[in-house]
């Protein structure tokens, strides 16, 4: 049983994975550059700034910057992963740490409302090191006064697990949202929907 859960943003709790992808698709292509989505799809789990450092753009502020705008505008196609919502109500203690920035949260995580579930957030901007860094995690940790061994972390990228691990906590896999358990073998718990995490939460 663990005292609390920590979760991820994107494709954890919110699904963003056609914003995210098609919002970064549309910024490269007006730069000239033409991805598949396909190709896209590493930088599901981490920070956009470390997202844009690795294809090589010339003006990284300018793109990521342009990416934010344009992913705001496809909120649309971003929701709540159903039974979150039963999950969060649930749940007495839990916290999220993510990939985000803190103007990635105020677009595109805090119009959802669910903020007032959690006792900590900590984004891409509370820390200097990020996923898989255990940083993040640790600081989550930190503001709840919990040990690592208290907490579970829930995500869908092996990011997420390597920073659970890093942290010394327990990592559980979303399904929902990972699609695979290939590259998973070392997730303490694989869950195929949010309600499963309630047979693990001390009541």
């Amino acid at each position: 049983m663990y005292k609390a859960i920590i979760f991820d943003v994107d494709g954890t709790i919110l699904d963003t994975e056609r914003a995210v992808l098609h919002s970064l698709q549309a910024v490269l292509a007006e730069e000239g550059l033409s991805y598949e989505l396909d190709e896209l799809r590493f930088v599901l789990g981490i920070t956009g700034a470390a997202a844009v450092e690795q294809l090589n753009i010339l003006d990284q502020e300018k793109v990521l910057g342009k990416w934010i705008e344009r992913e705001a505008t496809f909120i649309e196609e971003v929701e709540v992963f159903e039974g979150i919502h039963k999950v969060l109500h649930a749940i007495p203690e839990s916290g999220v740490v993510t990939s985000k920035n803190a103007l990635e949260m105020e677009k595109g995580f805090y119009p959802f409302n669910i903020q007032d579930h959690f006792q900590a957030i900590v984004c891409a901007s509370d820390t200097e090191n990020h996923k898989p860094h255990p940083d993040p995690l640790l600081k989550g940790l930190e503001i709840l006064g919990r040990e690592p061994h208290e907490v579970l972390y829930v995500g869908d990228s092996s990011y997420d697990m390597k920073c659970a691990h890093a942290a010394g906590a327990h990592f559980g896999l979303a399904l929902w949202g990972a699609k695979t358990t290939d590259g998973f073998e070392q997730a303490e718990l694989v869950f195929e929907k949010p309600e499963d995490i309630l047979a693990y939460v001390s009541k």
